[in-house]
């Protein structure tokens, strides 16, 4: 139940993020989340995408340095409450996160949020006992 994230080193300068977006739209890769955390000197893209081992081997092949990290992409309701309701969930279950942010959904009154936790077993275990939907690569596609 977990997704793949690239995380890709690009330099800060005007026109490399630009450089990188085209080698995706190039080459048919749908960007579904974009997380940019950066330096004076560079960024690290963290990025999820409908194919990411196509995408992983593209952006080799044009140069970049990227990782892959296996994250939650979790859904919830587009309400309030219901992001403090995933946060209290792990907290409660002694689960540290050490990032999130917001995935892109084409469904309607729902939010996707993308995880990043210290324990993927533990934090799916919790969740998915407690009713909450995890969605897995292939699921991907279909939003």
């Amino acid at each position: 139940m977990t997704v793949k994230q690239l995380s890709v080193f690009v330099e800060n300068t005007p026109g490399k993020l630009a450089e990188f977006t085209d080698v995706l739209f190039q080459n048919n890769i749908d960007m579904r989340a974009l997380s940019i955390a950066e330096t004076p000197d560079f960024g690290i893209l963290r990025i999820i995408v409908d194919d990411a081992y196509q995408a992983s081997c593209v952006l080799k092949d044009a140069g970049y340095v990227l990782s892959i990290t296996k994250v939650l992409a979790v859904a919830i309701p587009d309400e309030p409450g219901s992001f403090s309701k995933i946060i209290k969930l792990l907290s409660e279950n002694e689960i540290n996160i050490e990032y999130t942010y917001a995935f892109t959904t084409r469904k309607k009154n729902q939010a996707l949020m993308i995880f990043r936790v210290q324990n993927n077993d533990k934090a799916i275990d919790v969740l998915t006992k407690n009713g909450i939907n995890l969605l897995c690569q292939d699921q991907l596609a279909d939003i």
